[in-house]
Parts: C-alpha cells; structure tokens; sequence
C-alpha cells in the first residue's frame, strides 16, 4: 500500500513539472493568429482608443509606466488632422489611404448590379495578381481593376490623411523606409461617426 502511495505521489510530481515547464515554454512559442477584420470604434478624446492595429485588432496605444506609449498604430482618428483619419504614423512608417467614395458612387462608376443592403460593392474590393479589383458582373463572377488603386500604391507619406465621411469606403495601405517587406492593405467602410467625438468602421484585410 505505501509502495502505490510512494509512487503515486512520484508521478503526480512529475507531472505537475511538466506542466510547469510547458507554461513555461508557451508564451515563446505562442502565433498569434492574424485578424482579417471586424467593426471597431475610434474615440478622439480616448488616449488609448484614438488609433488602432489592423494586425491585431487592439488599442493602438497603451498606458505603462504612468505614460501614454504607443503601441501599434496604424490607422488614427482626429489627433493628426481634425476629422480625418491618418495612416502611416508610426516611427519610419508610410501610408496612403483613397476615399472611394459611397456604395452608390461606387455602384454608377463600375456598372455592377447591387443587391439589397448595398454591400457588394465592398465586399468585392480585394487584392488579385497584385492589383486592387472590384466588382463587374456578379452573376458570372467577374472582377475588374479598381482604377483608384494607382492612388494607393503611388509613393506613400508620412501622416497620410482623408477626411471622415460616413458611408464612405477607404482603401488604406501603410508601409514602412526600413523594411520593404513590410505592407498592411485594408479596406473601411465608415458605419458611423459623431464629428469630434468618435467614427466607426467596419475594416478587412486585402
């Protein structure tokens, strides 16, 4: 009986280290998934909530050490030019960001047929063989390059901007001087927006 008691605690000890050491291990071997897109809310008076990160859908600044610090900003509301949004903020960072325009402006420039809701025209945009295409032909899924796209992917700034319009749909691409791999493109669509005060938008990944 004492031998099963012994070797019952000896194996309880053993696995309670194991499970210490893979705790241990996890964090550093963590991938943390990419975020393709979601709705998000900007806050002009918020320090925390004014800007955000498309690669992790968080606040773009936080607070340590009793300060404000940035955090991931790629994308901020009204800090940079009142109203507006601006890419391309951070560090070495460069942006562009392109207001498409409505879902009806977009409807009458490119001749596709728009269902109820007027969502297609948006959920169309996407990266194709390295050029941005809309919508064409719905029913035979057909796509056409997005004339705007140039914009886009003409030489970015620094604290690139675009005024908030709600309804209207952005293309935004951020990049970075030191590292040439380095290219976020999303598309937004501005939901909501009370001047001064907040903008919300529904964003995806290219």
């Amino acid at each position: 009986m004492r031998s099963l008691i012994r070797c019952l605690v000896i194996l309880n000890v053993i696995l309670t280290c194991s499970i210490c050491c893979f705790a241990q291990e996890a964090p550093g071997k963590q991938v943390v998934p990419k975020i393709k897109g979601g709705v998000i809310t900007l806050y002009a008076l918020d320090p925390l909530t004014q800007s955000f990160c498309f690669r992790d859908a968080g606040a773009g600044l936080t607070f340590q050490q009793h300060e404000v610090r940035n955090r991931c900003s790629d994308i901020n509301f009204n800090s940079y030019s009142a109203e507006h949004f601006a890419v391309g903020i951070e560090g070495g960072r460069l942006g562009a960001i392109v207001d498409l325009g409505t879902a009806d402006d977009l409807r009458k420039e490119y001749g596709y047929e728009e269902t109820v809701g007027s969502g297609q025209g948006f959920a169309s945009v996407h990266l194709e063989n390295g050029k941005v295409v809309i919508l064409k032909d719905r029913r035979a899924r057909a796509m056409q390059e997005l004339q705007e796209s140039t914009q886009l992917f003409a030489p970015p700034t620094s604290a690139a901007t675009a005024p908030v319009k709600v309804g209207h749909v952005y293309l935004a691409r951020i990049t970075d001087r030191s590292d040439s791999s380095f290219q976020v493109l999303v598309k937004l669509l501005v939901i909501g927006y009370v001047p001064g005060e907040s903008v919300t938008f529904r964003w995806q990944s290219l």
